[in-house]
């Protein structure tokens, strides 16, 4: 490992964290917590383009985050009728959640702002760059993966 190495990784993961930092600041500014902000993001969308709602599965695996914790996060929004929740025609075991008009009303304009950032900021680079920042993004993220877990399951062996 050098010198180089570790700087680059140092400078990639700081300016992950600053990005993290930023949502986390927005989130607030608009009265939530960083995960609610990407389960209400998630959701808002799925309203908008009018496809039924999400099981609460679907919304673990689009933000990333743990079942206990969507599920909190569900549940409050559901006391603030921002949300419905509904059995699945096929499967009484899946619920179905979705936005309702009040939570859509309410998380537009968050919503509205942060992926108008999102999208204006992305635009700001050539189509190649694009191409090149996700790509070489995956594959970082692919290769972190793998190492932490093969840490993981080498821990565990002994």
């Amino acid at each position: 490992m050098t010198k180089e190495y570790r700087k680059n990784a140092y400078l990639y993961c700081k300016f992950r964290d600053e990005q993290f930092a930023l949502y986390d600041e927005y989130a607030k500014r608009n009265g939530m917590l960083m995960k609610a902000l990407l389960v209400v993001k998630v959701l808002f969308y799925d309203k908008v383009y009018e496809k039924g709602g999400m099981t609460q599965r679907d919304i673990c695996a689009r933000t990333f985050q743990s079942k206990q914790t969507v599920n909190l996060i569900i549940q409050n929004l559901l006391k603030d009728a921002y949300v419905t929740v509904t059995e699945r025609k096929e499967n009484k075991r899946e619920k179905l959640v979705q936005m309702t008009e009040a939570g859509k009303a309410h998380y537009e304009k968050a919503v509205r702002h942060i992926t108008w950032a999102e999208d204006t900021a992305m635009s700001m680079f050539t189509p190649e760059e694009q191409k090149q920042l996700i790509d070489l993004s995956r594959t970082f993220t692919r290769n972190l993966t793998e190492l932490v877990n093969r840490e993981a399951e080498e821990n565990s062996q002994t």
